[in-house]
């Protein structure tokens, strides 16, 4: 059972996201490109979000930064990396919609834009869920003291396969659960971004910052408290708030793309018209001509 569960999840990581962009594509007439740019946008954001989770670890960890006390770390660490989660990704998208996608300013546009950008962190999770399953599936017949690591490691590698391999099916299963959620929070944060330059306030990068710090520290705090379980019933929650948050700010009427200016109409007139001679007329002025003549 295991086996198929565990190939599942990591298989729908990966295709998920690619059906979500084909939808887009197709029934909402996007084009693929804003999807790549959106992919882009994410490895980009990692590029800063990363070095800068690795550092402030750094910082507490050597006590350069004071560190919170041990009941707070919890919630301290919520905080920070949502937070940093927020800024670089957020900030990376208005950037990106501010100086590479000058002309996607349509909610359509922002969908693909949205799905690019968390498409390519399900597939990129997937990805790595699916290389685990493989090495899993070699290790679960290999002693772990036959590994060439030393006695810890491979104790430490025992209890990892064991609880791989002895999971309930469901749990194996969440990560595909929770990719699918943050897909929905992804185009969110798009549509909101877009508000920036559609209304010219700012303000919605901040709350896009702000929705994103909260989906993430919610996340981290609820699964170091009450479980997994529990941590993707809230990231549901902020699945299904994103989902109305879609609609919320989905512009009324049939959104178009702004035309290009009219050119210049010229004024309209009439072609000259030339006199034909006409042989029936010449006669007629010849036998006028002629009729008091003698």
């Amino acid at each position: 059972m295991l086996y198929a569960t565990h190939f599942l999840n990591f298989a729908l990581m990966i295709v998920v996201p690619i059906l979500l962009g084909v939808y887009l594509a197709r029934k909402l007439g996007q084009r693929w490109g804003l999807y790549l740019v959106g992919a882009a946008t994410f490895i980009a954001s990692q590029v800063v979000h990363i070095p800068l989770n690795s550092g402030l670890t750094a910082l507490f960890t050597n006590r350069i930064l004071p560190a919170p006390p041990a009941a707070w770390r919890l919630p301290f660490n919520a905080v920070v990396l949502g937070l940093t989660a927020g800024l670089c990704e957020e900030i990376a998208r208005y950037l990106v919609y501010r100086y590479w996608i000058k002309s996607a300013r349509t909610w359509r546009e922002a969908l693909m834009f949205g799905a690019g950008h968390g498409g390519i962190e399900a597939i990129i999770f997937g990805a790595l869920a699916g290389v685990a399953f493989m090495n899993f599936v070699v290790l679960r017949s290999v002693d772990a003291v036959a590994l060439p690591v030393s006695a810890d490691q491979q104790a430490l590698a025992a209890q990892q396969i064991a609880e791989y391999w002895s999971m309930p099916w469901s749990v194996s299963l969440l990560g595909a659960v929770e990719r699918a959620f943050t897909l929905c929070f992804h185009l969110s944060a798009a549509v909101m971004v877009l508000q920036a330059f559609r209304r010219k306030n700012l303000l919605w990068l901040g709350a896009a910052i702000l929705w994103h710090a909260a989906v993430d520290a919610s996340a981290v705090f609820v699964v170091g408290t009450w479980g997994v379980y529990w941590a993707e019933a809230v990231v549901g929650a902020f699945g299904a708030a994103s989902f109305a948050i879609l609609f919320v700010l989905k512009p009324g009427g049939t959104e178009t793309l702004p035309e290009p200016a009219a050119a210049a109409s010229m004024p309209e007139t009439t072609p000259a018209r030339i006199p034909v001679p006409n042989p029936d007329d010449d006669l007629r002025r010849k036998v006028d001509e002629t009729r008091f003549t003698s």
